[in-house]
């Protein structure tokens, strides 16, 4: 593939996006330890199970506007009226099933962030504060141990595969391909 700029990248970025050509290059595989960052990409992953994810990133910032910034307290407060409202929002993906996901998994998030100080400190804690080399799956153990306690925690859009994609965003799996120009990797394999 020819990139305008001449820097070669992962194969799904799309070339003629620019927002996605940012996310690629600026944040996607860059370690994250930002609570509201770790729930805006926790629900944004939920959001783009059966879609693509350039779709859910072009409607990144409706999202933010719909869900008070991902504020994750404001979300778990939602009631049913402000869940119809949201199915109603043309800026957003309005699927019922996982508009009502996210308020349950704020509540999950908000009863992790009290058990462990921190969501960061939970997910972390998984590989011990590093980030681990991967390439070419969608699933893992490691997705599977998470998917799994995400799950029995409430959480709901959580499957190992919309968990093993959410650990590639936020940097806990750094899975650039060979050839991609960030593919030197700030890793440990396992």
């Amino acid at each position: 593939m020819e990139w305008k700029d001449g820097r070669p990248r992962c194969r799904w970025a799309n070339p003629d996006n620019p927002r996605y050509l940012h996310y690629h290059d600026e944040e996607w595989g860059v370690p994250v330890h930002d609570d509201r960052l770790l729930f805006e990409m926790l629900i944004l992953e939920g959001f783009q199970a059966g879609l693509s994810w350039e779709c859910v990133l072009n409607k990144r910032e409706a999202f933010r506007r719909a869900f008070d910034g991902f504020d994750w307290e404001k979300v778990a407060a939602y009631d049913e009226a402000r869940c119809v409202a949201l199915a109603m929002d043309p800026g957003i993906i309005r699927n019922r099933r996982k508009i009502a996901a996210a308020v349950k998994n704020a509540r999950a998030f908000a009863s992790i962030r009290q058990e462990w100080g921190s969501f960061d400190r939970y997910l972390w804690h998984w590989t011990e504060g590093k980030t681990i080399c991967e390439r070419d799956r969608t699933t893992s153990p490691l997705s599977d141990a998470i998917s799994a306690d995400l799950r029995r925690r409430g959480m709901s859009f959580v499957g190992s595969t919309i968990i093993y994609a959410y650990l590639q965003a936020v940097g806990v799996l750094w899975s650039h391909e060979e050839g991609c120009f960030l593919q030197a990797p700030p890793c440990q394999n396992p």
